[in-house]
């Protein structure tokens, strides 16, 4: 109840100054993307959203579904890789949440699937927003871009803002998406500063939480895999979770809050798969799990990441209980499991 009275208190603070306020939400039929377009919607604003093909009808149907989007959302067609392809969406914006990037954990060819459209993307974009005069444009990025640099991460360890990925690192060990992130920021906060363009970049965790979307996005699949019976294992990892309503809610504050700036780290809570099996476990005592680690290996050890600066800008982060059983309440409502 304390989290819907927050959100609904951010709610109203926003919509007394978004009426007529346009923004632009690029690659908005996607996960975090479609959240931040409710959001915006529901505040006020009117919105402007990018996506690769406005005929298809699993980019736009659930956007156009929206409270609000008949008055206050145009969809235009963008393409990350054709320069010059967002000028329509952005021209008229006062802030881009910019969104779109492709998000893929097994490819075969890294630099067409990931690399080139990460790079090559930010920057299509960030050129149109300069040409509109755009006072802020808030980016999506990833904890990716932050914690693969080979520090270690142990229990008492605290990840926060000041930590960045190694691009040489990251190819040393194939670790392509992550590559794609960190090589997106750089690029970004370069054009940035050449540029005198203001950006914000947010850092969010493994994303999950109920879905607007009809299609399965790679985040959440993560725990439908866990709950489908598909395997008998776990993986012998740690990582961070959030919900992706805080996700969304915290772009928009990074646009809202004119103190903004920099990187934020959006982690609600750092856990082990076997804590994560352990949770949905005491939920759904009935659902058939993983019962045993994918390996023999001692089991990877948790870590912390500061929560001081996102919560600086008002954020608060829904706890992962409610969390997950969003996340498994939304893939039962949208067909892709049952119990």
């Amino acid at each position: 109840m304390a989290e819907k009275q927050q959100q609904g208190s951010n709610v109203e603070e926003g919509s007394s100054t978004a009426a007529g306020k346009v923004v632009c939400v690029t690659g908005a039929s996607g996960y975090i993307a479609s959240w931040i377009v409710k959001l915006l919607l529901d505040r006020g604003y009117t919105v402007h959203g990018t996506v690769r093909d406005t005929a298809d009808p699993n980019k736009t149907l659930h956007l156009r579904a929206l409270d609000g989007a008949n008055d206050r959302l145009q969809l235009f067609n963008a393409n990350l890789l054709e320069e010059g392809s967002f000028d329509a969406a952005i021209d008229g914006c006062e802030c881009v949440f910019h969104a779109a990037s492709p998000v893929f954990f097994t490819i075969k060819d890294p630099k067409a699937e990931l690399l080139d459209s990460a790079v090559s993307g930010t920057l299509n974009v960030l050129r149109s927003c300069k040409k509109a005069s755009v006072k802020r444009v808030v980016i999506t990025s990833s904890m990716a871009a932050v914690t693969f640099n080979g520090r270690p991460r142990t229990p008492d360890v605290i990840v926060d803002e000041t930590w960045f990925s190694v691009p040489e690192l990251c190819e040393k060990h194939q670790q392509w998406y992550v590559l794609s992130k960190t090589l997106a920021e750089e690029a970004a906060w370069k054009f940035s500063k050449d540029n005198e363009l203001e950006i914000v970049v947010m850092h969010p965790t493994m994303v999950i939480g109920p879905l607007l979307q009809p299609t399965l996005n790679a985040s959440v699949e993560v725990i439908l895999n866990l709950i489908n019976g598909s395997s008998s294992t776990y993986p012998n990892f740690a990582h961070g979770w959030v919900n992706v309503k805080d996700v969304a809610l915290a772009h928009i504050l990074a646009y809202e809050v004119p103190s903004a700036d920099g990187r934020y780290c959006i982690v609600e809570r750092v856990v082990h798969y076997l804590e994560l099996v352990k949770i949905i476990s005491k939920m759904y005592p009935n659902i058939s799990l993983p019962y045993k680690c994918g390996d023999g290996e001692p089991l990877f050890p948790t870590y912390q990441v500061s929560t001081d600066k996102i919560r600086s800008l008002g954020a608060e982060l829904i706890p992962l209980e409610k969390t997950i059983k969003e996340t498994i309440e939304s893939l039962k409502e949208k067909g892709f499991f049952a119990l």
